[in-house]
């Protein structure tokens, strides 16, 4: 199987799980979804709220150092097997102007067609458009979701930044893969310039063997000569066919993004003759001393390794989650005495701002580790549906004489549990806080009254 044919199969995998990704629901839950519309974050299809942002550079650790891990191994293999912008150009350039329109026979093929150009261009054009148009609206559901997507779709009047962002990005699509082209590789993406210093000998790259082919020198290929002393019969398929226009011939060139269709068209010239293709992807160390590639060494082991730890690190903060969240902030009055005779009663008031972060309905239920204080209100449990939040004010109450302290107020520590009456196992949450007692001039000021 060429090397194209392959490339094809993943690029059709890959466009097959990224459009279908958003469609698939766990629990109601997204593989991803980083939602500002609902304040919340879905990874591996189980939720988090908005303060628990703080898993995502873990995420964005394991994303860069995969890059790096990926680099160090197969050079610019993302670049020719799985970059958004060589899956649209072979789509546009390959599929649309190449074997549906007929405007080009390959590449570089300079020859178009003399009737109807404009009329097959613009067409290719129009067609990729709405390829476009589908690829933003994409990118947006992994931020909204296709459950409100296709409802917003239905009001554009009220979501104007939404479908501002879709053809923004869709008219940037058009322009890119239609007219930047390949320029984009060469000139504009990042990640050609700091490649290369992820390389080492055992990087995978596209090689040309020049010690069967021969050498070519600079200038070689537009004077009209062939190699010294090789197999390459200076045929140019490999230029020819090449989409950044290099001559793989010359070495290793930055604009080289490895999507080997060089090696299919030596492949296809050298096979006439019964030979392997003059051009493989290998590494310069496997090339030279003729063993297989070094796939586990040094570098790539450190990638792995510390991977693993990010991985395992995310993996242990998400076990973390909690199914419910509670903040309590204390009132600004520290607290009030009702007095009755010689009894007093000593109130503590809070905000608890409660939020069910799991994908169900469940009532809340209150409990204190201090038995000689209790909850005045609420009295009843707070009933939440999946992802509701509720603010509410809470008082705590004493009828004990808990400090006996005459010149300063007293701060007690206390936890407050905070269970689900139906999965109390499950979903529990315990936040610390501080009841204050008042000093014992104050309790007597507010009997005297």
């Amino acid at each position: 199987m060429t090397y194209a044919k392959k490339r094809y199969f993943t690029y059709a995998l890959i466009t097959i799980i990224t459009l279908a990704l958003p469609f698939i629901r766990i629990d109601g839950n997204h593989f991803f979804l980083l939602s500002f519309d609902h304040k919340k974050l879905n990874i591996l299809f189980t939720s988090f709220d908005m303060q628990e942002l703080y898993l995502m550079p873990f995420l964005l650790v394991i994303f860069f150092l995969s890059i790096f891990f990926m680099t160090t191994l197969g050079g610019r293999v993302w670049c020719g097997w799985s970059c958004p912008q060589t899956i649209f150009r072979v789509i546009f350039r390959d599929l649309l102007q190449t074997k549906i329109f007929k405007i080009r026979g390959n590449i570089k093929d300079k020859q178009r067609p003399s009737k109807n150009y404009p009329v097959r261009k613009a067409l290719s054009v129009a067609i990729f458009a709405l390829i476009a148009f589908v690829a933003a609206s994409n990118l947006l559901w992994y931020f909204v979701p296709p459950e409100d997507f296709f409802v917003y779709l239905q009001n554009p009047a009220e979501h104007k930044l939404l479908f501002g962002i879709v053809t923004g990005f869709a008219l940037f699509l058009i322009f890119d893969v239609c007219f930047l082209a390949e320029n984009f590789c060469i000139y504009v993406c990042p990640y050609a310039r700091i490649q290369s210093t992820m390389f080492d000998h055992d990087t995978i790259q596209v090689i040309y063997d020049e010690r069967r082919g021969g050498r070519v020198f600079d200038g070689a290929a537009k004077l009209g000569k062939k190699p010294i002393a090789g197999e390459c019969i200076g045929c140019e398929a490999c230029v020819a066919v090449c989409p950044t226009h290099i001559d793989i011939r010359r070495g290793m060139q930055l604009e080289c993004i490895n999507c080997l269709e060089c090696s299919d068209a030596c492949a296809a010239v050298m096979g006439k003759k019964g030979e392997p293709s003059l051009i493989s992807w290998t590494s310069a160390h496997s090339l030279d001393t003729g063993k297989k590639v070094q796939y586990f060494r040094f570098r790539t082991i450190a990638y792995m390794v510390i991977i693993l730890g990010f991985a395992i690190a995310l993996g242990f903060m998400s076990t973390k989650k909690e199914n419910m969240l509670l903040n309590i902030n204390r009132n600004t009055e520290l607290y009030h005495i009702v007095a009755d005779g010689e009894k007093i009663r000593v109130q503590n008031a809070y905000t608890f701002l409660i939020q069910n972060t799991d994908n169900k309905e469940h009532s809340y239920t209150f409990s204190l580790n201090e038995p000689r204080i209790e909850f005045v209100r609420p009295k009843n449990e707070i009933k939440l549906e999946a992802g509701a939040k509720r603010k509410i004010v809470v008082i705590l109450e004493t009828k004990e004489r808990l400090i006996e302290e005459s010149m300063h107020d007293t701060p007690m520590d206390i936890t407050i549990t905070a269970v689900a009456s139906d999965e109390p196992e499950r979903v529990r949450v315990e936040r610390h806080t501080r009841f204050v007692y008042p000093k014992m001039s104050e309790i007597e000021k507010a009997m005297k009254k």
